[in-house]
């Protein structure tokens, strides 16, 4: 039996950097509190939570110095932490915080913003307090529909299509091609805000797919990263065994 493992196998920079910094931080203080996982994974949090951090749902729980997670959060956050004098250590991602921007700029421009991502993810949460009044959500392609008729009602010319950074990017280009033909007369821009270590990833769990008869994918059930993984994997195999 042949096992192939996957070279990029592993964290990425934004969880392998959220994580390395959290530990630091418990060498100075302890506890240290953390609104939301740290990580997608409940393995990592276990540890961390055994090694000093405490995992808050609410702001208002706050005390002291508290980890922003890597999936960030809504700028709502910010602003209550000013007001209670709490200390934000920021590991947000730097790609999500990228993101951040990007809507924020748009938004400000008087862009309608279309943001594709999965809804109710920690990320999406965070980067939808940035697009202004005047945003849809795309989950799947059937969405876009439903999408164009509430952009529709607002008589917005400008249009800015951005991503979650862990989304199926396969999935965001066919959501990409649909809006580009339904929005041919408007002046649309399209951001591919998919992360590279992403995109890496899916690419060579496609490859992989295609020359093994099994596939495991080792990651938490609730990682958005592994579900698409996961997806793309399953995708392949099937796809394979119809032929």
């Amino acid at each position: 039996m042949e096992i192939i493992v996957g070279k990029t196998a592993g964290f990425c920079f934004g969880v392998e950097n959220a994580v390395t910094k959290a530990e630091k931080e418990l060498e100075i203080r302890k506890p240290v509190y953390c609104l939301g996982e740290l990580v997608h994974n409940r393995q990592v949090v276990e540890d961390l939570t055994k090694k000093g951090i405490v995992f808050i749902d609410d702001i208002k729980d706050a005390k002291g110095k508290v980890i922003i997670r890597s999936h960030g959060v809504s700028k709502e956050i910010y602003e209550v932490a000013k007001a209670k004098n709490v200390e934000l250590v920021d590991l947000t991602c730097p790609k999500v915080l990228k993101i951040h921007e990007i809507a924020e700029k748009y938004a400000a421009d008087g862009y309608y913003i279309l943001l594709v991502g999965q809804a109710g993810h920690d990320e999406i949460i965070g980067t939808a307090s940035y697009c202004g009044e005047y945003f849809s959500l795309i989950e799947e392609p059937e969405d876009v529909k439903i999408a164009l008729e509430k952009l529709e009602k607002t008589e917005i010319k400008n249009i800015a299509l951005i991503c979650q950074t862990t989304f199926n990017l396969e999935k965001f280009n066919k959501i990409a091609d649909i809006v580009e033909k339904e929005l041919s007369k408007k002046n649309l821009e399209v951001i591919n805000t998919v992360c590279s270590a992403t995109k890496e990833r899916q690419d060579e769990t496609k490859e992989i797919a295609k020359a093994c008869d099994f596939m495991v994918i080792i990651g938490g059930r609730h990682s958005s990263n592994t579900r698409k993984l996961y997806e793309i994997s399953r995708g392949v195999l099937q796809k394979c065994c119809t032929n």
